[in-house]
C-alpha cells in the first residue's frame, strides 16, 4: 500500500475510533467499514500487558504509528530501546492472519526464551483476550474470527482454520511466508553469524517478492548483515531514490522523539559533558532537547554508562560508532572518540618517517598499519589490507604510497622458513627492499591485548585513510560461547582479527614500547638509533 493510501486509511480509521469512543459507532454499515480498516482493528481489538503488568487495550505509540505510515515491503528499523516494535509487529501480523486467508507469518528471535515470551505474551495473549463484545459484533455482522485448528502454543505457533498461521522461533526452515519479522537482527549478526547467514539465505528466500520482511534492532557494531543493510538503505534514502521491492527502506527512531522519555528536571544534575553533547546535538544536527529530556538522558546514562549511545542513539552514526559487546578495545576507542582523536585532521607529515606494523593472517590475509611519531603522539596515518597476494605486491603498494619509511615491524611467523625454499617471508621481503624487525612471539593472548590497550591512548587516527582498520579495532572481540551464553577468554578469529593483530605488532615493536602503568610511550634512549627519544 502506498503511503498516501495509508494516510487516508489512518485518517478514516481515527474518525471511526473517535466515534466509537463516544458510543456513536452503532450503524451496521459503519461498523463493517470501520472493521475493514486495519488501523481501526489494531487500535480496537487487541489487548497487551504493559510494562507494569497491567492489561490494557493496545494503542500504537507515536513511533509505531510512524512506522505503519511509512511502511514498505522490506523495512529495516534502527531504534532506541523500549519503543515496542516487536509488540506492534506481532499484533499486526496476528491481524493479518485473522483477516486474510492462507496467510503465513513468522518471527525469528535470537534466543529461545525470547521466542517463547513473544508468542505467549504478545500473540497468544492478544488473541485470547479479544473481548466477547467484539466477538458478538463480528457474529452479528457475519464476520467470523478464525480459530486455531492446531494450537501449538507450547512450541510458539498457531495454525488457524482459515489456512493462516503464525510462528515464533529462533530459525525458519521450509514452506513459504507472506510476512517475516526478525527481532534484534543486529544481535543475531554479532553473536550468531552463522544463524544470520542462514536467515538471509533461507528465511528471506521463503518470502516471495512483494511480501513483507522487517528487520528490527539496536545497533551492534559496524559489521554484519544488519549494519550493511542499514548502510545500503540509508544510501538510497540520501540519494532520494525510492526503494524497489528488493530494497530495504531505512527507518530510524531515536530516543528524543519518544514523548515518554522525559523526567522532572528538578534536582537532576546534568554533567557538563552531557550539556556539551546536547548543545552539539542542537547546533550541529538541529535537534533541540528540553530540560526534561536532558534530565531523563542523564539519569539513564548513569545506569547504562558507555552503552547509552548504542541503546538510546540520537543519530544513526552515533549508534554504530559504539564498540560491540565483548570488544577488547571498547574503552580505548571510546576515549579516542571522546577526545576527537579519530579525525580527518590527521595527515601524513612528509618530513617525518613512516613506520609499519604487519600481520600475516589466515588464507594469506595481510594487514599493515602505517604510523608516524609526532612529538609524544603516535599518528596512525594509513592502513592496508589484502588477501592472496605475495610479498612483492605489498612491497609495490608501499612504494606507490611514496612515504619515507623508517622501519617495518613484522610478527614472528614472518621468520619461519618455508620447507621448499628454505627462505622465510622476511628473507623474501628483504629482496624487495623491506627489512623487517621481527617482534618476538607473545607468551599469551592477554599480553598482546594489554600492549594495545596501553598503546592506543597515545594515538591519533586518520579517519578516512584508516577506516577499514578502525572497523577491525572496534570489532576485535572475544569468542562467544553459544552453549554457556558467555564470552570466552579467547579472541574470535575473523576479518577483524587481522587489522587488530597488525596493530598489536606495532604496539609491541621496540620503537613503541609503552610503560605498563602508563599510557605514554617510553623513551628508548640510545638503545635504538632513531627511536622514540629521537623524535621528542
Amino acid at each position: 500500500m502506498a503511503r498516501s493510501d495509508r494516510v487516508r486509511e489512518v485518517k478514516r480509521a481515527e474518525a471511526y475510533l473517535r466515534a466509537h469512543a463516544k458510543g456513536r459507532l452503532i450503524e451496521k454499515a459503519d461498523l463493517i467499514e470501520a472493521l475493514g480498516l486495519k488501523w481501526f482493528r489494531l487500535n480496537s481489538l487487541y489487548k497487551i500487558k504493559d510494562k507494569n503488568g497491567r492489561v490494557r487495550r493496545f494503542r500504537p505509540n507515536r513511533a509505531q504509528r510512524q512506522r505503519y505510515l511509512d511502511g514498505h515491503v522490506r523495512d529495516i528499523i534502527l531504534k532506541a530501546r523500549q519503543l515496542g516494535f516487536t509488540t506492534f509487529e506481532m499484533i499486526d501480523a496476528l491481524d493479518d492472519c485473522l483477516f486474510r486467508d492462507n496467510f503465513a507469518a513468522g518471527c525469528i528471535c535470537h534466543k529461545l526464551d525470547d521466542a517463547t515470551d513473544i508468542f505467549r505474551n504478545k500473540i497468544s495473549f492478544a488473541y485470547q483476550n479479544i473481548e466477547s463484545a467484539w466477538r458478538s459484533i463480528f457474529k452479528m455482522l457475519g464476520i467470523r474470527i478464525p480459530k486455531p485448528v492446531s494450537d501449538k502454543s507450547g512450541s510458539g505457533a498457531y495454525v488457524f482454520d482459515n489456512g493462516s498461521s503464525i510462528k515464533v522461533s529462533t530459525s525458519y526452515r521450509g514452506g513459504t511466508l507472506q510476512r517475516l519479522h526478525v527481532s534484534e537482527f543486529g544481535k543475531i549478526c554479532r553473536q550468531y553469524p552463522h544463524k544470520a547467514q542462514e536467515i538471509v539465505t533461507g528465511a528471506f528466500e521463503a518470502v516471495g517478492l512483494g511480501n513483507q520482511i522487517t528487520l528490527e534492532s539496536t545497533a551492534e557494531g559496524r559489521e554484519g548483515y544488519f549494519f550493511d543493510y542499514c548502510e545500503a538503505a540509508r544510501h538510497l534514502q540520501e540519494l532520494g531514490r525510492d526503494p524497489t521491492e528488493m530494497d530495504f527502506q531505512f527507518h530510524f527512531f531515536p530516543w528524543w522523539q519518544e514523548p515518554a522519555y522525559t523526567l522532572d528536571p528538578a534536582g537532576v544534575v546534568v554533567p557538563p559533558r552531557l550539556l556539551e553533547y546536547f548543545e552539539e546535538l542542537e547546533h550541529k544536527h538541529g535537534i533541540p532537547t528540553s530540560a526534561g529530556q536532558q534530565a531523563w538522558y542523564a539519569k539513564k546514562a548513569e545506569v547504562l554508562q558507555d552503552d547509552m549511545q548504542r541503546e538510546y542513539p540520537s543519530i544513526p552514526e552515533e549508534a554504530f560508532a559504539q564498540s560491540v559487546e565483548g570488544a577488547y578495545y571498547a574503552s580505548q576507542m571510546r576515549f579516542l572518540r571522546k577526545h576527537k582523536r579519530i579525525t580527518a585532521e590527521v595527515q601524513v607529515n612528509p618530513s617525518l618517517p613512516v613506520y609499519t606494523g604487519w600481520d600475516l593472517g589466515m588464507n594469506d590475509t595481510m594487514a599493515i598499519w602505517f604510523a608516524q611519531i609526532v612529538g609524544r603522539e603516535v599518528h596512525l596515518v594509513d592502513y592496508l589490507e589484502g588477501e592472496g597476494e605475495g610479498i612483492e605486491y605489498y612491497a609495490d603498494m608501499l612504494n606507490k604510497k611514496g612515504y619515507r619509511y623508517g622501519g617495518h615491524f613484522g610478527p614472528h611467523d614472518l621468520a619461519v622458513r618455508e620447507l621448499g625454499t628454505g627462505k622465510s617471508r622476511a628473507d623474501v621481503a628483504r629482496g624487495f627492499g623491506i627489512k623487517f624487525e621481527i617482534v618476538p612471539r607473545i607468551s599469551n593472548h592477554a599480553e598482546g591485548v594489554q600492549a594495545v590497550r596501553n598503546f592506543l591512548p597515545s594515538c591519533w587516527i586518520a579517519e578516512e585513510e584508516c577506516h577499514d582498520g578502525i572497523l577491525c579495532i572496534d570489532n576485535f572481540r572475544k569468542e562467544w560461547d553459544d552453549k554457556r551464553g558467555v564470552y570466552k577468554d579467547t579472541p574470535r578469529h575473523d576479518w577483524a582479527s587481522h587489522g587488530a593483530k597488525a596493530l598489536e605488532t606495532l604496539a609491541r615493536a621496540s620503537l613503541f614500547e609503552v610503560h605498563q602503568r602508563g599510557s605514554m610511550p617510553a623513551s628508548t634512549g640510545g638503545r635504538r638509533r632513531g627511536g622514540w627519544a629521537a623524535h621528542t
